[in-house]
């Protein structure tokens, strides 16, 4: 083989490796991409604190993953005492959701049954149809979650003291309870805004009269979790 041919074959490898390593490769095509969560396999953990009420805190486990399903993010979330609640996994290309594994009445990890797996809008005139059905907290019920998530506008906010671009999101929330062997059923409904920032993903989120009001207050490392629920 020739000279010409390895300089060729090199340069070939290198075209291939930088694709590979492109961080344009890593962004959603959805077209809210740009305001969900970096795609990043190392996980961090971002730390919410109800502004409402003062006490309350949340976290969101956040990393990346590319396996065989390709490249996907899943948002984990635990209450303050350290109790994983529920999991959302999002394909990166779409943003649209792969499972949801939520824990059930006996702290078991359990896969929902998904009907509708969207939660980012494809656009400002679409509505994101999410529904999850999973066991209940008592013997035999079983909840239904639906969300209709739409967009609501873009505007600057604070974002741990720096002004970002966010995009505003209304989602309109139903949560059924019901027994299937008695057909008893109980109902609620409210409305949640979301704000989503560009470079973060969520970042706050309230109710219609801000009586429940979480905004993040940092950003940690898995470490510092792993130390912070030890204690």
């Amino acid at each position: 083989m020739n000279k010409a041919f390895w300089i060729i074959l090199c340069v070939f490898v290198g075209i291939v490796s930088c694709s590979e390593e492109n961080p344009e490769t890593n962004v959603s095509s959805n077209v809210f991409g740009t305001y969900f969560y970096p795609y990043d396999t190392i996980p961090t953990i971002y730390v919410f604190r109800d502004v409402a009420n003062g006490l309350e805190e949340e976290f969101h486990r956040v990393f990346s993953i590319n396996d065989s399903e390709g490249k996907h993010i899943v948002v984990e979330v635990y209450k303050e005492d350290g109790r994983l609640l529920e999991a959302l996994n999002y394909n990166l290309d779409s943003l649209d959701i792969i499972d949801h594994m939520i824990v059930d009445r006996n702290l078991e990890k359990k896969k929902a049954e998904l009907f509708k797996n969207k939660l980012m809008p494809d656009s400002k005139e679409s509505t994101a149809s999410f529904a999850s059905r999973f066991a209940g907290f008592k013997d035999s019920t079983m909840i239904l979650k639906e969300v209709d998530r739409l967009y609501d506008s873009t505007q600057e906010i604070d974002v741990l003291g720096k002004k970002v671009s966010a995009t505003l999101f209304t989602d309109h929330i139903r949560m059924t309870l019901f027994n299937p062997f008695t057909k008893e059923e109980n109902e609620g409904k409210w409305e949640i805004t979301n704000y989503f920032a560009s470079g973060y993903g969520l970042v706050e989120w309230h109710n219609a009269d801000r009586s429940i009001h979480y905004r993040l207050e940092k950003i940690i490392s898995q470490d510092e979790f792993v130390n912070f629920m030890s204690k």
